[in-house]
């Protein structure tokens, strides 16, 4: 029993649906899970028209589904032959669903919305996945995962109900598993009232975690655009090499610290069970790789570089210039907490405290406001954050060159810097 999670990349246009089903023939002979993201930047444009539901109209937020609808079809017409087919009819009613959604008064909660509307996609590219490969003779069952995934309300951010999902598992989805592929969404969930929650941005890394968890899988395998983990993003690193395999605890500092190959929620369901997680390449799928697993033996990283952009600087004074005494550091990191926002870089000094926090507006708005009465607060935009795992002197020094620094985190295997 494997389970696959193929990314919007992968999916993004006809081709690349094909390439994806030409993957799965090879493993006919297995069961297989299949969980798809969104195809490729349709959360992004589902995004869009949440903020134009809620900031401008129903008729912006019409105008900004219409691309999307098209894109999908475009696809649909490059996958199948017959424009009478029944994939356009249910493509069709997802849209209707859309379209209605934003014609309905507002909920009044912002992230319900955002849930309702922002799954959709993983909906539309499942259903075009399915009934493509069904089209090339390649047996599957489509699943809507939100009849066995249960999460609370914890709308944008769902919390796994495990004892249900497990239950629902083993009652729907080990059936359907037992002859023939079975392919389902990542990303999204339901709540106890029946309606759609998110569990994360990217996060359909971890829905196929917790299925190779709930299902006993002999393997997970991540399909990206990348050869498998690699040292650095290619994309902001020239001196970046392909790491062939990384212990359970190197892969959850590096998703901890920003490498975005890997969803942070990802490590543990698997590495509760000792399940592999493989991440190959879907431009070269006969390529090795990288393996995380357990392993006795030693591994030697090279030096590893995550790049966070997009930073902010809070700089957190005492009104009064007492200390900031530890209960008083508990609070603003409860603040932080209840905000959902990860300080990624914290120092403490005798009258002051500073977190570096990703640019997230409204997030940083309900931290200040939650202990503007105790803090003055002064907030720097436009950072970024490198840090380096597994470090040398020689790494260092190239990177500190011509870089403005304002902040420095040294530990035994992780360096980091603030710069703009």
């Amino acid at each position: 029993m494997k389970v696959f999670k193929f990314g919007g990349a992968s999916v993004k246009d006809s081709a690349g649906i094909k390439n994806v089903a030409e993957i799965i023939k090879r493993y006919a002979e297995d069961k297989t899970l299949v969980i798809v993201s969104a195809t490729g930047k349709t959360t992004n444009a589902l995004e869009e028209v949440i903020k134009a539901y809620y900031t401008e109209s129903t008729e912006a937020a019409i105008k900004k589904i219409e691309p999307v609808k098209e894109n999908h079809l475009q696809i649909c017409n490059g996958l199948f032959e017959d424009y009478s087919a029944p994939i356009y009819s249910q493509i069709d009613a997802v849209f209707k669903e859309l379209y209605q959604l934003v014609e309905n008064p507002k909920s009044n909660n912002y992230n319900l919305d955002y849930d309702q509307i922002v799954s959709k996609g993983e909906l539309l590219s499942s259903i075009i996945l399915s009934s493509y490969l069904n089209h090339a003779g390649l047996k599957n069952q489509w699943l809507d995962i939100r009849t066995v995934l249960k999460t609370d309300n914890s709308y944008r951010e769902g919390i796994v109900d495990w004892k249900q999902s497990t239950d629902l598992c083993n009652q729907i989805l080990n059936p359907l598993l037992h002859n023939q592929t079975v392919v389902a969404q990542g990303f999204i969930g339901q709540a106890p009232d029946g309606t759609t929650t998110t569990l994360g941005r990217e996060g359909s890394d971890y829905t196929a975690a917790i299925f190779a968890n709930l299902l006993d899988a002999e393997s997970q395998t991540i399909w990206k655009d990348v050869p498998g983990v690699m040292s650095g993003d290619p994309r902001k690193f020239q001196d970046t090499v392909l790491i062939d395999e990384l212990t359970y605890l190197e892969a959850v500092e590096m998703t901890y610290y920003g490498a975005s190959v890997i969803h942070p929620k990802t490590i543990k369901p698997i590495q509760n069970k000792g399940i592999p997680l493989l991440v190959k390449s879907f431009i070269n799928p006969e390529g090795k790789g990288t393996v995380i697993h357990n392993t006795n033996v030693a591994i030697k990283y090279p030096p590893v570089k995550v790049l966070k952009e997009n930073q902010v600087l809070l700089t957190f004074h005492t009104k009064d210039f007492s200390f900031v005494p530890d209960d008083t550091v508990g609070e603003l990191l409860k603040a932080f907490s209840s905000a959902a926002l990860r300080a990624n870089m914290l120092q403490t000094g005798a009258i002051s405290l500073q977190t570096v926090v990703d640019n997230i507006p409204e997030k940083i708005e309900k931290v200040v406001a939650s202990v503007s009465d105790n803090f003055n607060i002064q907030k720097e935009e436009g950072l970024s954050i490198l840090t380096i795992r597994n470090y040398n002197d020689e790494v260092i020094n190239y990177y500190n060159l011509n870089k403005q620094i304002i902040l420095t985190q040294k530990r035994a295997s992780t360096y980091q810097i603030l710069f703009n």
